[in-house]
């Protein structure tokens, strides 16, 4: 066997019947949580605030969003969290004809990496493009995000609706 030869090993009845497989059948009563952490967690804040928050690293200049708790360019951890504008420009994008559970749809959605102002060069994030023909959709178009109304923000990336093009 080489050493990118991984097989598993095959779990039988008899296995899990002689308790070398742990099994615990109905709840468990277990409870979970999820913790951001600090740069996401002021992220998803920003989100809710209706700002969109990034990173610019102070030893080699780099912005990003969303945030990281270190540049992961030069691995400096002089970072500051930094507001950034709502508009971007389409890096690249997709017509998606189905829904993720395969259902067809009569107009497409249009996943776009947004690369929002102010960050460097393909940092964008991935979101929705509306409010625009299928065919105008280019690269190189300028966008703008659409927010939820602010009480209807719950602190996710769904807060931005979707973005829109902006007046050319």
């Amino acid at each position: 066997m080489n050493r990118y030869d991984f097989r598993g090993t095959t779990v039988s009845e008899r296995d899990v019947s002689l308790g070398k497989i742990l099994s615990v059948p109905g709840e468990t009563g277990a409870k979970y949580a999820w913790d951001t952490g600090a740069a996401i967690g002021r992220y998803l804040e920003g989100l809710k605030a209706g700002k969109i928050l990034g990173i610019r690293c102070r030893d080699c200049d780099r912005t990003v969003v969303p945030p990281r708790a270190f540049c992961e360019k030069c691995f400096g951890e002089a970072v500051e969290t930094v507001q950034l504008p709502d508009t971007g420009t389409v890096n690249t994008f997709s017509l998606c004809y189905v829904t993720w559970d395969v259902q067809r749809l009569q107009h497409p959605m249009i996943p776009a990496v947004v690369d929002i102002d102010g960050t460097n060069p393909r940092a964008g994030i991935l979101h929705l493009l509306d409010r625009v023909h299928p065919d105008e959709v280019r690269i190189g178009m300028r966008v703008q995000a659409v927010w939820k109304a602010p009480d209807q923000r719950e602190g996710a990336i769904t807060d931005i609706m979707y973005f829109r093009p902006l007046p050319t």
